[in-house]
């Protein structure tokens, strides 16, 4: 079985000594690029009066941002929208079958109300069946006609 060492690098691709500076360093890097970075270290642009050990460290103050995005009360909305017109006219189902992909999308976060979201996919459901009865209807008196 061979060694799964390599050989020393050769000098052309050795790091140059300390005048060449590496590349995207506005203060000089410790370390290579490549190698591992904490998760925890963030970039802040910052003046050069501050010392290097504040300049990378992490503050405690900064949070990472809430997401407050619902999408349950969209789903709702568009399934209340999609059951009033499929009560009138069988072209409501497209606004139906985003209701019911929308609730299904809130049911499956933790952060959503999750009753919210079954009235959403219970009238969005509905307001798909109304419409496809509507546009079976439809299909039928055009039979009659022709």
């Amino acid at each position: 079985m061979t060694d799964p060492r390599s050989d020393e690098p050769t000098p052309e691709v050795e790091r140059p000594g300390e005048s060449a500076g590496l590349p995207g360093a506005s203060y000089g890097y410790g370390r290579l690029p490549t190698g591992p970075v904490p998760v925890d270290q963030t970039h802040r642009q910052q003046d050069d009066d501050e010392p290097v050990e504040r300049r990378w460290s992490p503050s405690q103050s900064e949070e990472p941002p809430a997401d407050d995005s619902r999408l349950a009360p969209w789903a709702l909305f568009a399934a209340i929208v999609a059951l009033a017109t499929s009560m009138f006219v069988g072209w409501g189902v497209p606004v139906a079958v985003v209701a019911v992909i929308a609730a299904i999308m809130s049911l499956r976060r933790p952060i959503e109300n999750r009753a919210v979201a079954m009235w959403a996919l219970v009238l969005g459901l509905c307001a798909t069946l109304f419409s496809t009865g509507w546009l079976i209807w439809a299909a039928m008196q055009f039979e009659r006609l022709g």
